[in-house]
């Protein structure tokens, strides 16, 4: 469990630069440790997790908080909300940037890669906190049909994402909140623009392609991506790109068709595309290449139809799996955004909200908890075995808490090697603690 041990000593060093404003007993317990709980609470799936290891720490002395997180002393829950409300989320992204490293490592490069080895990058908007009570200066706001002001939180999530694979990867989030100086409410795009300037750079070498629904298909956004020498496909509706739709109409377009099978129906796959053309009207417009795409049935009756404007030359031979990963965006949901907020993470549950950074902070380590996840069911043998062995995701979770709420593992190796062979080592239950 190199990995793994590693990825926490990176997270309790970042843990322990978090601001500390206690005054008088700011020794009791160590900075790192309020994030570290918070974090072990996501990771293991579990609200309960820390009030188990309480209860174990009471009496036997230690807990698994201690022998797998790092945790000295595990803090009170009011007590790590105060502490984290002073976080800046942003502390956070030495973490986030190990998993940008992990993606060039040869398994996940295979994993992920498509259109010659390059890295989808999927952004999208989600909220994950709302109230008409609760607020703090990182909400945004909005007025309901009963008059009143309600509060909220969204993030933009950048996602790595690829057809054919089920996995997703997190990285480093954008909250979507006021900006100093701003008029106007913060937004997706706006936090995209943050986001790009913050990372791009950084993510180089992976080969971004950006993908992204038809918000980001304008202008300025698409510019900015291409000046930076990466490449995007974003979803293209005609009810916003009046002008780029009415410019194809009565042209010729570039076509191919191709017959596939699948669930035993017969369907036809029609691609149409051309290039150069502008995005929105004027001079200075950039120019972008349109692709259309239409699943039909065996009796010839279109069934899914959507289009999408890339950077990428297009061609007979390529088009194929530039729609494949246009059509991989839909990852960001089903497989991120789903998955956090109704399978395990619970996203969207008030775990605190504070005055300060408390929410954001909170939900930057529900995705770390997430991305690690992913991470290391493709990169650690044993977390992969433990995953494989309880077959259903919910019952490896299940079976995670009910064990480490029994007995205390003296390391992960031992932990994930109960979890894969169903058996718990004697001396553990003998000794009621570990050796």
């Amino acid at each position: 469990m190199k990995l793994l041990t590693s990825l926490l000593a990176g997270l309790k060093a970042v843990c322990a630069t978090f601001s500390d404003l206690r005054k008088g007993r700011a020794g009791n317990i160590a900075v790192s440790d309020f994030g570290l709980s918070a974090f072990a609470m996501f990771f293991m799936q579990s609200a309960s997790f820390l009030s188990y290891q309480r209860t174990l720490e009471k009496g036997h002395g230690r807990s698994n908080c201690e022998t797998l997180f790092g945790i000295d002393r595990i803090p009170s829950d009011n007590y790590i909300r105060d502490m984290l409300d002073e976080a800046d989320p942003a502390l956070l992204r030495p973490c986030f940037e190990r998993m940008e490293a992990l993606l060039a490592e040869p398994p996940m490069r295979q994993a992920f890669g498509r259109l010659g080895g390059r890295t989808l990058v999927a952004w999208d908007g989600t909220e994950y906190f709302c109230s008409q009570k609760l607020g703090c200066p990182h909400c945004l706001t909005r007025k309901r049909s009963n008059g009143k002001t309600e509060n909220y939180h969204c993030l933009l999530s950048a996602t790595v994402v690829a057809p054919g694979h089920s996995k997703v990867v997190p990285l480093t989030p954008e909250f979507i909140a006021p900006q100093d100086g701003a008029e106007k409410q913060d937004c997706e795009r706006n936090a995209a623009k943050r986001w790009f300037g913050n990372h791009h750079a950084r993510i180089a070498p992976l080969r971004p392609i950006f993908l992204g629904d038809d918000l980001f298909a304008c202008h300025p956004v698409c510019e900015m991506i291409t000046n930076a020498g990466d490449d995007f496909i974003f979803t293209c509706k005609p009810a916003s790109h009046k002008t780029l739709y009415e410019f194809i109409k009565g042209a010729e377009l570039s076509r191919h068709e191709e017959k596939v099978r699948r669930r035993n129906k017969k369907e036809t796959f029609r691609y149409r595309w051309i290039e150069a053309v502008p995005l929105r009207d004027g001079k200075d417009a950039i120019l972008v290449n349109w692709i259309g795409f239409d699943i039909l049935d065996a009796k010839g009756q279109v069934k899914y139809s959507m289009a999408w404007v890339t950077s990428l030359p297009v061609s007979k031979d390529n088009v194929a799996e530039i729609v494949a990963c246009g059509r991989a965006r839909w990852k960001i949901e089903n497989e991120s955004f789903n998955v956090l907020k109704n399978h395990g993470y619970e996203l969207e549950h008030n775990f605190g909200h504070g005055q300060k950074f408390l929410a954001m902070t909170l939900a930057a380590l529900n995705l770390l908890a997430f991305s690690w996840h992913t991470v290391l069911e493709l990169l650690e043998p044993p977390w992969k075995a433990a995953r494989e062995a309880a077959v259903k995701r919910t019952s490896f979770f299940a079976h995670i808490l009910m064990l480490s709420a029994y007995v205390i593992f003296p390391s992960w190796d031992v932990f994930l090697e109960s979890l894969a062979s169903f058996t718990i080592p004697p001396e553990l239950i003998i000794n009621r603690g570990g050796p």
